[in-house]
């Protein structure tokens, strides 16, 4: 059965979004933004589009009806009302937030739905999600599981060794707001940029800390079931201080309108993008302690003769691998849907998780 799917949102990831989705032969796409320039750029190429004003609560309700489906990659702001409206509109949800409250609201919603709400899909909640939950379910007691996340500049050359590469406000949230982790066994809230490590991965050296929103409800589904659960973003060594010194020192954390203004002023964006995905569990297996690694490294690359940052496709193949799951009966298509119910193999195996594939997802094993 075929799927006709509203992506709300024409940026970046929408774009990438909309183009996977149309070469497939079990989807037909409609792309509803404001702005019209962005979406004059996706009828070029093919791609039908809707104009519609997020802001607008029964005018964004009617245009959503008559779809399967909705994704929204849009700001993690108009999370809410357009899982509101896709309600509404009788449409399964599915979106790439990683702000709490914005997923908090979206669970309220599901509760009386006829249809399925899947919020933090996409990367990192998403992908990384399905991964060290398949890793944890390896182990007959886990003791701990790392989940570590970077979308990396290929050839950084600034102080930050960052350029941008997705939502400025997203990693402004994730640099800013708690995080969620297990610490000795109790579900707590932790401080951002805390939690320093340093690992290496060919021949590359990067630091991790933590960083908010990434697991997603990992932490829900383990409580009880593990000693320590945590999500780290890795970056290049050196990074962390300067955030620290912005943040903290110069107070911009609580201005973040202004870091965000000089992020966009300052930090150019790039394709040529490497995204790593680390996670590591411990735990027994057959009364023996062992610990096991899976690693995906992910590149920038031509699909169907265009350029496409790594960020784009490993994001846009996360949303769009559970959104085929469900479409074909793998996952429940009423209520609330959490990451961790999506099986490793079966995301690889679907037209859109394949794209992951590229990048060798790769366990590593080793016995304590």
């Amino acid at each position: 059965m075929s799927w006709n799917i509203c992506v709300v949102g024409a940026g970046k990831i929408g774009q990438m979004i909309a183009a996977l989705l149309k070469k497939s032969h079990n989807y037909t796409v409609t792309v509803a933004d404001h702005d019209l320039t962005a979406l004059s750029a996706l009828n070029r190429q093919g791609i039908t589009t809707r104009q519609i004003d997020a802001g607008d609560e029964a005018g964004l309700a009617q245009g959503l009806a008559g779809f399967d489906a909705v994704i929204s990659a849009a700001p993690f702001f108009l999370t809410p009302a357009i899982a509101k409206a896709a309600k509404a509109a009788g449409a399964h949800y599915f979106d790439l937030t990683e702000d709490v409250a914005a997923t908090n609201a979206v669970r309220e919603l599901a509760r009386d739905s006829g249809t399925a709400f899947m919020p933090q899909c996409g990367l990192a909640p998403g992908f990384v999600g399905i991964a060290g939950a398949s890793l944890a379910a390896e182990f007959d007691t886990l003791d701990s599981l790392h989940m570590r996340v970077g979308a990396l500049p290929l050839y950084p050359t600034n102080a930050l060794k960052y350029n941008l590469t997705w939502s400025t406000d997203g990693l402004i949230n994730e640099y800013c707001n708690l995080c969620d982790a297990i610490v000795n066994g109790e579900r707590v809230k932790t401080a951002p940029l805390e939690d320093y490590e340093i690992i290496g991965h060919d021949g590359v050296e990067y630091e991790c800390f933590n960083t908010s929103g990434g697991l997603g409800t990992l932490p829900e589904t383990l409580a009880g079931k593990a000693r320590a659960v945590s999500y780290r973003s890795i970056r290049y060594p050196g990074h962390r201080d300067i955030l620290k010194l912005l943040l903290t020192d110069l107070g911009l954390g609580q201005r973040r309108d202004l870091l965000k203004d000089i992020f966009e002023t300052a930090l150019p964006r790039t394709d040529q993008d490497v995204v790593l995905v680390y996670c590591t569990a411990k735990g027994m297996i057959d009364g023996a302690l062992r610990e096991k690694s899976l690693i995906n490294k992910s590149f920038a690359r031509t699909i169907d003769g265009q350029v496409w940052s790594a960020i784009q496709i490993t994001t846009a193949a996360g949303v769009l691998g559970v959104v085929d799951l469900m479409r074909t009966g793998a996952l429940p298509t009423q209520g609330f849907v959490r990451q961790e119910q999506v099986r490793l193999g079966d995301f690889l195996n679907t037209e859109f998780g394949q794209l992951y594939r590229a990048g060798e997802v790769t366990p590593q094993n080793k016995a304590a």
